[in-house]
């Protein structure tokens, strides 16, 4: 059960950190391209928000097998990290090379910010669907 919870908070951890990060970034003219792309994405013509969520689900499912049990900041911390970095290696270093699009200083730092507060939602969803990690014993 915790890791549909898991998939279910990486899910939704796009959907509201993720792009509504990217929403304020667009808003602000730091991103040329909107946030929410619904545009059909091939195999299947899902909208490309919806297969970014699908595949956020997965790294979610991930991310709490590796940091889910930690307690205090390290929780916290180690979501924000683990978010940041390994989604955005994947996708600065082998995903947009695949996809053809330009790999620069500002497309890496634009992906650790956001997947960075992805992580954090993720940490965020985790405990509000009550797969809280365990107290730590004083």
């Amino acid at each position: 059960m915790v890791w549909f919870k898991a998939f279910i908070a990486g899910f939704l951890a796009t959907l509201v950190f993720h792009q509504g990060l990217f929403m304020l970034f667009y808003l602000g003219g730091a991103v040329p391209m909107a946030p929410f792309n619904l545009t059909p994405v091939p195999p299947l013509g899902v909208p490309s928000v919806l297969s970014l969520a699908f595949f956020g689900g997965l790294w979610g499912m991930l991310l709490w097998l590796i940091v889910g049990r930690t307690t205090g900041a390290f929780h916290w911390f180690g979501h924000i990290v683990l978010g940041a970095i390994g989604p955005t290696a994947v996708a600065m270093l082998l995903v947009f090379p695949l996809k053809g699009l330009d790999v620069s200083a500002q497309t890496w730092i634009g992906g650790l910010i956001l997947n960075g507060f992805w992580g954090l939602g993720v940490a965020v969803f985790m405990g509000l669907l009550g797969a809280r990690a365990p107290r730590q014993e004083l």
